[in-house]
C-alpha cells in the first residue's frame, strides 16, 4: 500500500526543514565568530566578547567573513598615531609657533601639559587601559625633552649647549627611570632612560674639550653603566628584555668606540708615556669585559674573547714602545703566549673558550703578518742564481723584518706543538695542530740562512739538510708490526691530515727550491741531485701507500736531473742529451716489470714516460737524432706492452712512436713519396686486423681492415690526382683492383667499398682528359639533351632501380 503525501503537505514539510537548517547554520556562524574573537583576545590581551551570550555563544548578527585587523591592532595604530600627532603639535608649539606668548609663558604651559601627560597614565592603568596609558606616557616623555629645550631657551641661554645637553640627558635619564619604576607596568620609560643614559658622559667630555683619550674614558664608563644595567635587568618581564637588549647594544657601541680609540692611540704612541693611557684604557676594558663574562655565562665566549684581546693589546702597547723596529708584532705575540697559560686555570668553560679564541686570533694575525717576509726569505737565495753553472754567487739580502718574521713563525710553531698539553681536549684537533706546527717550523728552518746571511755553500748545505729532514717523518707511514690491528696507523686516511703529508709536501717543495739554487755551481748540482735521489729512494723503500708512490716518482725526477746534468757536464749537445735521458724510462720500465702488481709501479712508469717526453723534446732540433729517440722510445713501449699483465695503452704508444720515427727519418732523408709514409702504417695495421679477425670472426671488416687500407689508399689517391705521370695511377689502380677482388671473394664490405671507390676514381682520373676532349667536340645542346634522356630513363624504371639498390644494400650488408 503506498502512502504518498499530497504535494501541498510535502511542500510545507520541506519548507520547515529548510528553515531549521538555516537557523542552525546561523547559530553555528555566530558561535564561530565568538570563538575567533576569543582567540584574538587571548593573543592581544584581556578583552570581553561583545553581545549577550546564549547557550552556544553570544547572540548577534552573523558576518560572512572575519575582520582583516584585530581590535588590539587597530587600537595600537590609533594610539600611536595620536601620540605622534600630539608630539608634533607640542614641538610646533614650542619651537615654531611663537604666537603672542613669550618663551617663558610657553614653557609654563608646556610644563603644565607635561605634568598632566605624566599623571594621566596612572589613572588609565587603574581602569585597565594599558595601551592608552603607554601612548600618553610616551607623549609625556617627549614633552620632557621639549621642556628641557624650552628651559634652555628661556633661562639658560648663556649656558654651553653641549654641557647643558649632557646635564639635561642625565636628568632626563634619571627622571624617566624613576617615572618608569613608579607605576610598575609601563614599558616605555625604562628603555627610554637606557637610551638617554648613553649621552651624558660623552657629551660632557666633548663639552670640556677633552681629547680622544678622555672621550674614550667617558664612553668606557658609559659601557660600564650599560653592563650593570644589563646584568641587573630582569629578563622575565617584557620591559626587562627591552632594557637588557638596549643596554647590551649600548655597551657594545660605547665599549667598541673606546677600544678602537685606545687601539689607535696605542698604535701611534712612540714612547712609554704616550702608550700608558691607552694601555690603562685597554686594561680597564678587559676587566669590564671579563666581569661581564663571569656574571653572564650565555655571552661569556664573546665577552671573554674581547677581554683577552684587550689585555694583550694593553700589554703589547707598553712592550712595543721598548722594542726595536719590526719587533712590535712579536711583542704582542709574546703577550698572547702568556695569556695562553690562563686557559688552564679553573674557570667556567665559556670564559676559557673566549680566552682561547682571543689567543688564536692574535696568533693568526701575527702569522699573517709574518708569512710574506718569511716566504720571501725562503726564496731569497734563488734570486742570487743568474745563470746555470756560472759559479758561486753572492747571496742576495733578505727583506727587512725577516728575523722578526721567523721569530713569529717559530713561536707559533712552538705554541701549536705545546697546545695539546695546554688546551683542553675539546679545543682543537691535535693532528691539525701538529701538522701546522711542523709546516711552520720547517719554513722557519728553511728560511734561516737568508736571515743569518750565510754564504752560498752553507745555504745549499743547510737547505739540503732541512729538505732531507722533512722526508724523515714520511717513514712514519710504515705501520708498526706490534700495534693493535684495530688502531689507526700512520698510513691510514686519518694520518693523511697529519704530519706525514705535511712533511711530504714540505720535502718536495724544499727539494725543488734547493735544486734550483744548486744550478749556480756544477758541483752543487751533482751533490744536491744525488742527495735528493738517495734520500727520496731510501724513504720510499720504507714508506707505504701514497707516500711511497710520491717519493718513488720524486726519485725518478731527481735521477732524470742527474742524467741531464751528466750529459751537460760531458759537453753533449741538446739532441744527444735526449739519448742519455732515455736511460731513465728504460730503467723505470725494467723496475716496473719487476714490481709488477705493486701499486708503486704505475706512478714510477708514468714519471719515466715524462722523462722520455723531455728526451724527445730535446731531440726535436735534430731530425736524425729525433728519429732515433722515437724508435728507442717505441722499443721501450713495446717491451712494456709485452708484459704478462698486458698494457694495451703501451702497445698503442709503441705503434705511434715507431710510425713517427719512420716518418721523421724519411723527412730527414728528404723523401716526399706519400707511400713511403703510409705503407709502414698499412702493413702492421693490416696484420693486426688479420689477427683480430682470426680471433674474433664476428669483428667488422671496417674495424679490422678499414684504418690500414685508408692509410695508404687515400693519400695515394690524392697524390695520383695531381700526378701527370702514368706509374702511380697504374700501381694504385692495380692495388685497388686487387683489394676489390679480395673483398668480393671474401665478401668483406670494407675491402669491396674502399677498393672499388679508389679504382673508380683512378679510372675517372685517367679518362678525364679524353672526356673533356670529347665534350669539347660535341654540340652544346647535346649534354642537356643527354641529361634529359637519362632522367626520363631513370624515371621510367624508378621502381626497378629501387629494387636493385635494395638488393645491392643487402648484398653489402651480408659481407660484413
Amino acid at each position: 500500500m503506498e502512502n504518498v503525501l499530497p504535494p501541498a503537505e510535502e511542500l510545507r514539510l520541506l519548507d520547515g526543514e529548510l528553515a531549521r537548517l538555516d537557523a542552525r547554520r546561523a547559530q553555528l556562524l555566530v558561535r564561530r565568530a565568538w570563538l575567533v574573537q576569543a582567540l584574538q583576545a587571548a593573543a592581544h590581551g584581556p578583552t570581553r566578547p561583545t553581545g549577550p551570550v546564549g547557550p552556544t555563544g553570544p547572540v548577534g548578527p552573523s558576518r560572512p567573513a572575519g575582520p582583516e585587523t584585530s581590535p588590539p591592532s587597530a587600537q595600537n595604530v590609533l594610539l600611536a598615531l595620536g601620540g605622534i600627532l600630539l608630539t608634533i603639535a607640542a614641538i610646533a608649539f614650542t619651537v615654531v609657533s611663537w604666537g603672542h606668548m613669550g618663551i617663558g609663558g610657553r614653557s609654563l604651559v608646556l610644563g603644565a601639559v607635561t605634568a598632566a601627560a605624566l599623571a594621566v597614565p596612572a589613572l588609565l592603568l587603574r581602569r585597565g587601559l594599558a595601551s592608552t596609558a603607554e601612548s600618553v606616557a610616551a607623549l609625556g616623555l617627549a614633552l620632557t625633552v621639549l621642556d628641557a629645550y624650552a628651559l634652555h631657551r628661556a633661562a639658560l641661554t648663556e649656558t654651553d649647549a653641549l654641557g647643558y645637553a649632557a646635564v639635561a640627558s642625565a636628568v632626563l635619564a634619571a627622571v624617566w627611570a624613576g617615572y618608569g619604576s613608579v607605576p610598575g607596568t609601563l614599558r616605555t620609560p625604562l628603555p627610554a632612560a637606557v637610551v638617554a643614559a648613553q649621552l651624558p658622559l660623552p657629551l660632557w667630555a666633548l663639552a670640556e674639550g677633552a681629547g680622544p683619550g678622555a672621550t674614550a674614558w667617558a664612553t668606557l664608563a658609559t659601557a660600564a653603566i650599560d653592563t650593570v644595567i644589563a646584568l641587573a635587568a630582569k629578563p622575565s618581564a617584557v620591559r626587562g628584555l627591552a632594557v637588557r637588549g638596549l643596554a647590551v647594544a649600548g655597551a657594545a657601541a660605547t665599549g667598541g668606540w673606546s677600544l678602537l680609540t685606545a687601539l689607535y692611540l696605542s698604535a701611534t704612541a712612540h714612547t712609554a708615556a704616550l702608550a700608558l693611557e691607552p694601555a690603562l684604557l685597554l686594561l680597564a676594558a678587559a676587566g669590564l669585559a671579563l666581569g661581564a663574562a663571569w656574571r653572564a655565562p650565555s655571552t661569556a665566549p664573546v665577552t671573554a674573547a674581547v677581554a683577552g684581546l684587550s689585555a694583550v693589546a694593553a700589554t703589547g702597547a707598553l712592550l712595543g714602545t721598548a722594542l726595536p723596529e719590526h719587533w712590535t708584532v712579536p711583542g704582542y705575540l709574546l703577550c698572547a703566549v702568556l695569556l695562553l697559560a690562563a686557559v688552564r686555570t679553573p674557570a667556567p668553560r665559556g670564559i676559557l673558550t673566549g680566552l682561547g679564541v682571543a689567543v688564536a686570533v692574535i696568533h693568526a694575525g701575527a702569522l699573517i703578518w709574518a708569512l710574506p717576509p718569511a716566504a720571501a726569505a725562503a726564496l731569497t737565495p734563488l734570486a742570487s742564481v743568474t745563470d746555470v753553472w756560472s759559479g758561486t754567487p753572492a747571496m742576495a739580502s733578505p727583506p727587512p723584518g725577516t728575523p722578526a718574521a721567523l721569530a713569529v713563525m717559530a713561536t707559533v710553531a712552538a705554541v701549536l706543538l705545546a697546545a695539546p698539553r695546554l688546551l683542553p681536549a675539546w679545543a682543537l684537533p691535535r693532528t691539525t695542530m701538529s701538522a701546522a706546527a711542523f709546516a711552520l717550523a720547517w719554513v722557519t728552518a728553511f728560511a734561516a740562512p737568508a736571515a743569518l746571511d750565510l754564504p752560498y755553500a752553507l745555504t745549499v748545505a743547510w737547505q739540503l739538510l732541512t729538505t732531507a729532514g722533512a722526508l724523515a717523518p714520511a717513514a712514519a707511514s710504515l705501520p708498526s708490526r706490534t700495534a693493535d690491528p684495530a688502531a689507526p696507523t700512520a698510513g691510514t686516511p686519518g694520518r693523511a691530515v697529519g704530519v706525514t703529508v705535511t712533511a711530504l709536501v714540505c720535502g718536495q717543495a724544499g727539494g725543488v727550491a734547493v735544486a734550483l739554487l744548486a744550478l749556480a755551481a756544477q758541483a752543487a748540482t751533482f751533490a744536491v741531485l744525488g742527495v735528493l735521489a738517495v734520500a727520496s729512494g731510501a724513504v720510499a723503500v720504507v714508506a707505504r701507500g701514497a707516500v711511497r708512490a710520491v717519493l718513488a716518482s720524486a726519485t725518478v725526477v731527481w735521477a732524470t736531473g742527474l742524467a741531464g746534468a751528466a750529459a751537460a757536464a760531458a759537453g753533449l749537445p741538446g739532441h744527444r742529451a735526449g739519448l742519455v735521458l732515455l736511460a731513465v724510462p728504460a730503467a723505470t720500465a725494467l723496475l716496473a716489470a719487476r714490481l709488477r702488481s705493486n701499486p708503486v709501479a704505475p706512478p714510477v712508469e708514468l714519471t719515466g714516460a715524462a722523462a722520455g717526453l723531455v728526451a724527445i723534446g730535446l731531440a726535436v732540433p735534430h731530425p736524425p737524432t729525433l728519429a732515433l729517440v722515437l724508435a728507442a722510445s717505441g722499443v721501450i713501449a713495446a717491451g712494456t706492452a709485452l708484459r704478462p699483465e698486458r698494457r694495451p695503452l703501451a702497445g698503442y704508444a709503441a705503434g705511434v712512436l715507431f710510425v713517427a720515427a719512420a716518418w721523421v727519418r724519411l723527412a730527414a732523408s728528404e723523401v716526399s713519396l706519400p707511400e713511403a709514409y703510409s705503407l709502414p702504417v698499412t702493413v702492421p695495421a693490416l696484420a693486426v686486423g688479420l689477427l683480430r679477425r682470426r680471433r674474433d670472426p664476428e669483428a667488422s671488416s671496417w674495424t679490422a681492415y678499414g684504418p690500414g687500407l685508408a692509410a695508404t689508399l687515400v693519400p695515394s689517391l690524392f697524390a695520383a690526382w695531381g700526378d701527370s705521370h702514368w706509374l702511380r695511377p697504374l700501381l694504385l689502380g692495380t692495388a685497388a683492383l686487387a683489394v676489390t677482388l679480395v673483398g668480393a671473394r671474401q665478401r668483406l664490405q670494407a675491402l669491396l667499398v674502399l677498393g672499388g671507390t679508389v679504382l673508380s676514381l683512378v679510372a675517372l682520373h685517367e679518362l678525364a682528359p679524353y672526356v673533356v676532349q670529347a665534350v669539347g667536340a660535341l654540340p652544346r645542346w647535346l649534354p642537356p639533351a643527354l641529361a634529359g634522356l637519362l632522367l626520363l630513363a631513370v624515371g621510367a624504371t624508378y621502381e626497378q632501380r629501387l629494387r636493385d639498390a635494395r638488393r645491392l644494400r643487402d648484398t653489402l650488408s651480408r659481407m660484413l
